[in-house]
C-alpha cells in the first residue's frame, strides 16, 4: 500500500547563493541561482509545501554564515521551512525559530553535544529535526568533514522519546551525484526508528519517489535537490505522485 510523501525541495547556501555540491565537497559546487529568495518563491509557486535550507558555510564554521539569505527566503515565501547547518547552541535554535522557521535540523550537535539537543527538543517539541549524514555506515559531522564511529541507527535510538519531529537521513556518497536514493539503507533506518524518516541524497528521477512510497511506512518524505534544478524531475508530476494516497 502506498502513502503520501512530503517533498522537500532543497536550497543549499554557499556565499549567499543557491548551489549544489557533489558528495558534500565544497570545492565542487555549481551555482543554480544567485537569488535564493527567488528560488524559494519558485518552489512555493510550483506547489511545494516545504523548503529545506542548508547553510553550507555555517556547517563548516559552526555558526550561521548565510543568515541574510535565509532571512530573505523567510520574508519572501509563506510555506514552511526547515534549516540545518551550523546550529550548535540554544541561541541559534531560538534565533531561527523566532524568525518563523518551522523546524531546525541538528546534526553535528547530535553527536558532540547530546544534552544541548535534548534540551532543544524539550524546549521546542516537534520543531527539532535530527540530521543523520552517513558515509559507509558511519555518521559524519562538521559539514561532513568530521568522522565518528557511530552507526546511524545507534544515533537515532539515542533520541527516541525526546520529541524529535523527524530524522533527515543523507547518504553522502550519493548526494548531488544523481545516483539514485539509497532506498535500502533508508528503509532499514525507518524500520529501526520510532521517529519518521526523511530520505536525502541522490534523488535522480520520479522513480526514486515511487520507490520510497512503497519502501516503508515510516519514511515521511524526501529531499530533492539537483534533479529539480536540472529539470530531471517535473514538480507537477512529482507532487501528483507524492500526494497520491
Amino acid at each position: 500500500m502506498t502513502r503520501k510523501l512530503t517533498l522537500y525541495p532543497a536550497i543549499d547556501l554557499k556565499g549567499g547563493q543557491c548551489v549544489r555540491l557533489y558528495q558534500g565537497q565544497m570545492d565542487q559546487s555549481k551555482v543554480y541561482n544567485e537569488d535564493p529568495a527567488a528560488q524559494a518563491k519558485d518552489f512555493a509557486d510550483a506547489g511545494f509545501s516545504w523548503v529545506h535550507i542548508v547553510d553550507l558555510d555555517g556547517a563548516f564554521a559552526g555558526e550561521a554564515r548565510n543568515a541574510s539569505a535565509v532571512d530573505a527566503i523567510l520574508g519572501n515565501v509563506g510555506i514552511k521551512t526547515q534549516l540545518g547547518g551550523g546550529v550548535r547552541d540554544m541561541a541559534a535554535v531560538e534565533r531561527w525559530l523566532s524568525t518563523g522557521m518551522a523546524r531546525v535540523i541538528l546534526g553535528t550537535a547530535a553527536v558532540h553535544n547530546p544534552e544541548f539537543v535534548k534540551e532543544a527538543c524539550r524546549t521546542y517539541p516537534g520543531q527539532i529535526v535530527l540530521g543523520v549524514d552517513a558515509r559507509d555506515g558511519r555518521v559524519k559531522t562538521d559539514g561532513w568533514d568530521g568522522d565518528s564511529a557511530i552507526d546511524p541507527v545507534e544515533l537515532v535510538k539515542r533520541y527516541t522519546d525526546q520529541g524529535v519531529a523527524a530524522v533527515v537521513y543523507t547518504d553522502i556518497s550519493r548526494d548531488g551525484a544523481l545516483a539514485g536514493v539509497n532506498v535500502e539503507a533508508t528503509a532499514a533506518l525507518a524500520e529501526a526508528s520510532a521517529i519518521p524518516v526523511i530520505a536525502s541524497g541522490g534523488v535522480a528521477s520520479i522513480d526514486d519517489i515511487r520507490a520510497l512510497k512503497t519502501a516503508h511506512d515510516n519514511i515521511e518524505g524526501v529531499i530533492i535537490g539537483r534533479a529539480l534544478y536540472d529539470g530531471r524531475i517535473d514538480p507537477k508530476e512529482a507532487l501528483a505522485l507524492a500526494n497520491k494516497g
